[in-house]
């Protein structure tokens, strides 16, 4: 399955944000905030009035990388929210959050999104009683998700457990920290998302 293999403190730097694609590292150890300006000897050159299709790329691209998916995909993604009532900006978001690396994630069972990602490839998650390897599966209201029996005892899930307790989950899912189980409740919410995104730009790009 396709990703993106580089280094990924140049795609933090290139967007001039925190992706937090490193986890743990990203507070401690983080290149952004010793090296602010974009990589590349183009990164040296005095700034310049951005275009408003310039900006619209950027924020198409800061989604794509936050989310760890590529272009292809990404575009699927903005279809499957195009064809859904409502607005489509928030729609897009919704499709993103509802990925099952990134429900992993925001679980609390990994550090970060590619962390998640990884997790679901190695088949350590169960969705409603069934093995997913799958990254991009579409996780519903209802879903529960749990790690696999065999997996707990792995060394990486016997370290994480404890954690469990002391990390915030959204509020749009539930987790049971003592069987690392955890259930899909409903669609999240807009402003229930940590998200530095004007999605409106990403609709504008596509709409062009």
């Amino acid at each position: 399955m396709a990703r993106y293999t580089g280094p990924v403190c140049k795609l933090c730097r290139r967007e001039g944000m925190k992706l937090f694609l490193k986890g743990e590292k990203c507070f401690t150890k983080c290149t952004l905030e010793r090296r602010p300006q974009p990589p590349g000897p183009h990164g040296q050159r005095r700034a310049r009035k951005v275009s408003d299709f310039g900006l619209q790329l950027r924020e198409k691209q800061k989604a794509r990388r936050l989310y760890g998916v590529l272009e292809k995909q990404f575009r699927r993604h903005f279809e499957a929210a195009e064809r859904r009532p409502g607005v489509t900006g928030e729609n897009l978001l919704q499709v993103l959050e509802m990925r099952l690396d990134n429900v992993v994630y925001r679980l609390g069972l990994a550090d970060s999104r590619p962390q998640a990602r990884q997790l679901v490839r190695h088949g350590h998650i169960d969705v409603n009683g069934h093995k997913v390897d799958v990254p991009s599966y579409m996780c519903k209201p209802g879903d529960e998700l749990v790690v696999r029996e065999g997996s707990k005892a792995n060394e990486f899930f016997q370290v994480m457990q404890p954690q469990l307790a002391r990390k915030q989950i959204a509020g749009w899912m539930e987790l049971n920290t003592g069987t690392m189980t955890g259930r899909v409740m409903r669609v999240p919410l807009r402003d229930e998302l940590d998200l530095n995104l004007n999605e409106s730009l990403i609709v504008e790009y596509y709409s062009r």
